[in-house]
């Protein structure tokens, strides 16, 4: 399926095949197996793989072969999982689209006239056509749960502090650390819930990472939820199907007697704005330092912008935490949330229009865990999720929820590629 959207961009068959012949001898052996025993995964170029070609879609590393790990990688491998690539990204995953001037653009299985959405769209495009049983992917803005929602499949961003970002192309600290999670992507959500214990726990190198208790979905009583939904965030309104989907997954929660208000956190309305200020305010900082710690002064992704002072940038912070704090008062009187993932179902390639990502970047502000669901189908025949938000370190809760909607609703359908 690959050659027909260009998802994984480094293929390794011979140590893909090594790997396999040495999970069958530790069966042979009746050695212990891990969780994930011989699972063929990918992983999104933007995770060190020790030997093998690395590019975080950069013409600047093209060639370049680390020589570790992330983290990710190990607990994955630990896991025993078999690595068989590498996915595509935009150039160190700055982008809502996947292509980039190494690799070319990866198209969306259900359409090829369409995105897969970004930056984890080779991971989501991959693993939607059934080449990986799952890949992990990073979110800034919504790079997780947008491609789920564009792909059909499923997708979780963790708590912030759920999950080290040691060997990813962003690493920790910045202005803007708490905005990133990476988590994984997969079918079922009960992928999502086998993979998450793999991966989260402190490495006592991201300093952000703490030992949170990780919940059971199947112990989570969905009648007792208070479930909010919104079909519109007040800046910008969907498509009338992806409203339908977002009434239809509250009608499901209330039918098991949970109950269903329509209401809308606080503050919501400012997240966009505030989001997209806290990116720029370092004035690409960021991208100068990754170009930096490479050896390069080459400008390549880096973009124009004039960083804040310190007055200026106080007063964005400081603005940054009130409305969070105004967020977090929606959970004194509801446990879930249901909303849109995207204004639209996934849209023709190179075009975009940014307040339609805003749906998911309000979590990023927060830091909140967001699952997202297939849970609808489009006229045209493109998939629409449904994004599934709860307190911080209630995964499990919006996991179990984003289950039953997925049995309710249709859940993961095969693309005709």
């Amino acid at each position: 399926v690959n050659p027909k959207v260009n998802a994984i961009v480094t293929l390794i068959p011979e140590k893909a095949l090594d790997m396999a012949d040495v999970a069958d001898q530790a069966l042979g052996r009746g050695e212990q197996v891990g969780p994930l025993h011989g699972l063929p995964i990918a992983h999104k170029d933007l995770v060190l793989t020790k030997g093998i070609r690395t590019t975080y879609g950069s013409p600047l590393f093209k060639d370049y072969v680390p020589d570790q790990d992330a983290l990710i990688v190990t607990r994955l491998r630990q896991a025993g999982a078999i690595t068989i690539g590498k996915t595509n990204t935009p150039e160190f995953g700055v982008g809502c689209q996947t292509y980039n001037e190494v690799f070319g653009e990866t198209l969306n299985p259900y359409d090829v006239t369409k995105t897969c959405g970004g930056s984890s769209g080779g991971a989501a495009a991959i693993v939607a056509c059934g080449g990986a049983a799952f890949d992990i992917g990073s979110d800034y803005g919504g790079s997780i749960r947008l491609p789920a929602h564009f792909n059909g499949i499923a997708g979780i961003k963790p708590t912030h502090g759920r999950v080290p970002r040691t060997g990813h192309i962003f690493p920790f600290g910045g202005t803007h650390d708490s905005f990133q999670q990476l988590g994984p992507l997969a079918r079922y959500v009960e992928d999502l819930v086998l993979l998450l214990p793999i991966l989260v726990g402190p490495d006592n190198i991201d300093p952000a990472i703490v030992p949170m208790p990780l919940g059971d979905p199947s112990a989570v009583d969905l009648a007792s939820l208070r479930v909010g939904f919104h079909t519109d965030n007040g800046i910008s309104t969907p498509t009338t199907e992806t409203q339908a989907v977002v009434r239809a997954a509250a009608e499901a929660m209330a039918s098991l007697g949970a109950p269903v208000s329509e209401d809308r956190p606080d503050g919501l309305e400012q997240t966009f704005s505030i989001g997209f200020r806290v990116f720029g305010a370092d004035g690409n900082a960021v991208e100068r330092r990754l170009l930096r710690d490479a050896g390069t002064e080459q400008a390549s992704i880096v973009t124009t912008g004039a960083a804040l002072g310190a007055v200026e940038l106080d007063e964005l912070l400081a603005d940054l935490y009130s409305v969070r704090s105004r967020m977090h008062a929606y959970f004194e009187q509801h446990d879930v949330i249901l909303c849109p993932v995207n204004a639209k179902p996934a849209i023709p390639h190179g075009t975009t229009r940014f307040p339609d990502y805003s749906y998911t970047l309000s979590y990023n502000v927060t830091g909140w865990p967001g699952v997202v669901v297939r849970a609808g189908t489009s006229p045209e025949g493109l998939p629409i999720g449904i994004q599934v938000v709860t307190a911080p370190a209630q995964e499990h809760v919006a996991l179990a929820v984003a289950a039953h909607l997925e049995s309710e609703l249709g859940g993961f359908e095969a693309p005709p590629i």
